[in-house]
């Protein structure tokens, strides 16, 4: 009887503890507002919010406000003046002049501007482009490690409870003599080490989920974006020879790389164009007022001028602009090149990593889990009846954190090396 009636006791502790403990750690985040987001929904408002982003959209538009300065014809000026020929003695009146002249570009250096912008333009597409395919892939990392400081910290939290109710129980029986204090003592303390490590895992996942804000562009410190989704469908069957072909089709930085050449090209071009000479045709006339000299007085008169202006291209013995542009052609070859050698080294890099992850989550898919979970009840089961000591059931405790620790450990290494492979191969299909 007075077994029983130290089990009922012992049962109805445990309970009112987890009670509590669901009560007060459920509360503990009332302070921050709450918005739950799957990972469909987070890339979508990344792509539409984030302000690294969206500064990066303003070199569009600088790209497209060029191709109109390269449109831009040259000016025509027009020069106007007085001047007074008389003095004291000779009185030879005075007059106005003025002129419009025009610069005619040749050899077509308009055209080579307004392409070279327009490379530019093209180039700054690109590099958008490759901007929000490593944003999507950063991002979608930061979500998965949100989702994993979650379910670590739930860890933490489970085996507090567990911990806390097994400490709850030992005061019990200790106080009934069933244990000696020093198992009372140790379970207590076991306790109170898992309470200080819940505590920093509820600041790790909340820095986690602040990082999601931040990325999304909010500026409220006290709302906390919950990741919803799971580990679930990562699952993939990849080639890896498509992937790199694919790769090679698709990622925007080698798109950048080619524009780069062809940015190139066109320096070249508008450095052979510069070299060409411009035509400046100019138009004046000249009006002399009535000269009252006794001597020589003249009639006014006014006279006219056409003329043309031909530069001497002396200076188009030094050819630095053009060895430059050269030069710049064959550094954008070998700079394709070497990114095409990076993109198969990354593609085959990341697939080898994605492999490798995918074996280690099936590995705990096999009953690791199970096995650990069962371990640790039955060192519990055999402890309250003393059969076992307190150690061992605190080494299997900490056996099953590691084993669950490792778990989400390697879930969110799995996800991350399918987004690296996915960034590496310039594809997107993780919802």
């Amino acid at each position: 009887m007075i077994r029983r009636l130290f089990y009922l006791r012992y049962f109805l502790c445990c309970m009112l503890f987890i009670l509590c403990c669901k009560k007060s750690f459920t509360q503990i985040d009332t302070a921050f507002n709450k918005i739950e987001l799957n990972l469909s929904g987070y890339l979508f408002l990344v792509g539409k919010n984030n302000l690294g982003y969206a500064a990066q959209k303003f070199n569009i538009n600088m790209a497209e406000a060029d191709i109109e300065t390269a449109k831009i014809f040259p000016d025509p000026e027009l020069t106007a003046g007085v001047f007074n020929n008389q003095n004291e003695s000779l009185r030879l009146g005075y007059g106005f002049n003025g002129s419009v002249s025009k610069t005619f570009e040749l050899g077509g250096k308009r055209k080579a501007r307004i392409n070279l912008a327009q490379s530019e333009l093209d180039l700054s597409k690109a590099l958008l482009e490759d901007y929000f395919r490593n944003l999507r892939a950063d991002a979608a990392e930061a979500y998965f490690l949100a989702m994993k400081q979650k379910f670590l910290y739930q860890v933490t939290m489970d085996s507090y409870k567990a911990m806390k109710s097994l400490a709850n129980a030992d005061s019990i029986r200790f106080r009934a003599g069933a244990i000696m204090e020093i198992d009372a003592r140790q379970s207590k303390l076991e306790a109170n080490s898992l309470l200080n490590n819940l505590l920093q895992g509820d600041a790790d996942w909340k820095n986690t989920l602040l990082q999601l804000g931040m990325i999304l562009g909010k500026q409220q410190v006290d709302t906390f974006f919950i990741p919803t989704d799971s580990f679930d469908k990562m699952e993939r069957d990849f080639n890896l020879l498509s992937l790199i072909t694919t790769a090679q089709n698709n990622r925007a930085d080698l798109k950048a790389a080619l524009q780069n050449k062809n940015i190139s090209v066109r320096s070249l071009t508008l450095a052979k164009a510069n070299r060409k000479i411009d035509l400046a045709v100019f138009a004046g006339a000249t009006y002399n007022s009535v000269s009252h000299n006794d001597i020589a007085p003249t009639p006014p008169f006014t006279n006219t001028s056409l003329g043309l202006s031909i530069p001497l291209k002396f200076s188009n013995k030094y050819k630095g602009e053009l060895k430059r542009a050269e030069f710049s052609i064959k550094q954008s070859d070998v700079e394709y090149n070497e990114v095409e050698l990076q993109i198969r080294t990354e593609v085959a890099q990341a697939y080898l990593n994605y492999q490798a992850a995918r074996k280690q989550v099936n590995q705990f898919k096999s009953g690791m889990l199970n096995e650990a979970k069962k371990v640790l009840d039955g060192k519990i089961y055999s402890y309250q009846r003393g059969e076992t000591s307190l150690l061992e059931v605190l080494n299997a405790q900490r056996t099953y954190n590691d084993v669950q620790q490792n778990y989400y450990e390697t879930l969110n290494s799995y996800a991350s090396s399918l987004i690296e492979l996915e960034r590496a191969a310039g594809i997107w299909d993780i919802q």
